[in-house]
């Protein structure tokens, strides 16, 4: 693969592209305000787009609070997945988050979404913990996982 990859902070002019990625990853996706309020006035939000060529093909966004990242959303184009780049867009989260100063990274994820779960794991998150019926779409449970980000570098 001789694709130029690139993660970058997003903008606001990245949000047209994130919201195709959103409405193919998930049932329920996130709308444009809810976007657009992260960016603009979350000040514990920081997100990041994954581009292959210059094209937006995913993004990833956690909360920075004190000594924790909370993972809130992230997802990767369903013509790109299979190809690492769920895990590499990982990495540069955790990278990030390690940068301001985050020590421990939580997440949530559908306890039926095992390929999700498997890249945790290969990133050194563990589960702690069931959130019963988190997924509004469905009242599918969530796992709590999480990893201390400074003994996994």
């Amino acid at each position: 693969m001789n694709d130029t990859i690139v993660c970058r902070l997003m903008t606001e002019e990245d949000i047209n592209e994130i919201l195709q990625v959103e409405y193919a990853s998930f049932s329920t996706p996130w709308s444009r305000d809810a976007f657009e309020n992260e960016i603009k006035q979350n000040h514990f939000a920081n997100y990041i787009v994954l581009e292959v060529n210059g094209e937006v093909v995913g993004y990833g966004g956690f909360w920075s609070i004190l000594d924790e990242a909370h993972i809130t959303n992230i997802a990767v184009s369903p013509a790109y997945r299979g190809k690492k780049l769920g895990e590499y867009l990982m990495k540069k989260m955790i990278d990030l988050a390690r940068e301001l100063g985050a020590e421990m990274m939580t997440l949530e994820v559908r306890a039926s979404n095992l390929v999700a779960q498997n890249l945790y794991k290969k990133l050194g998150f563990e589960e702690k913990g069931i959130r019963k019926g988190y997924y509004s779409d469905d009242g599918e449970d969530a796992l709590i996982m999480w990893v201390n980000i400074n003994e996994n570098k």
